[in-house]
């Protein structure tokens, strides 16, 4: 096996909803979406954000789409219009979790 960032096996979407973000996760190929499906747990994401996420996780997958969706609960300060975070939107939620580690089979060709 092999270390590489997910952002070289899957592209993210997000945005936000109140004080939620949603990050679609979506796979480059059926390998690496068995990699992310078995890799990017609902804990794993938590952690990975930190004190960013206060709420739970909620992880859906789309096997149709090689996607896994989640749900970043209380995640943004009460939301755009009632905190004072710089950046209270969920777009950057989904570079940042492209930033996450993954092992892939050392033949993957990225």
């Amino acid at each position: 096996m092999k270390r590489v960032r997910l952002r070289d096996i899957a592209h993210a979407r997000s945005g936000d909803k109140g004080d939620s973000t949603n990050v679609g996760l979506l796979a480059n190929n059926e390998i690496a979406y068995e990699v992310i499906k078995r890799e990017i747990t609902a804990e794993r994401v938590k952690a990975h954000f930190g004190n960013i996420v206060r709420g739970e996780v909620d992880r859906f997958e789309m096997p149709n789409l090689m996607c896994l969706n989640f749900i970043l609960n209380d995640s943004l300060g009460g939301g755009g219009s009632e905190t004072l975070r710089n950046d209270a939107q969920g777009k950057t939620h989904g570079q940042a979790i492209l930033l996450m580690h993954v092992d892939v089979p050392d033949d993957y060709e990225l």
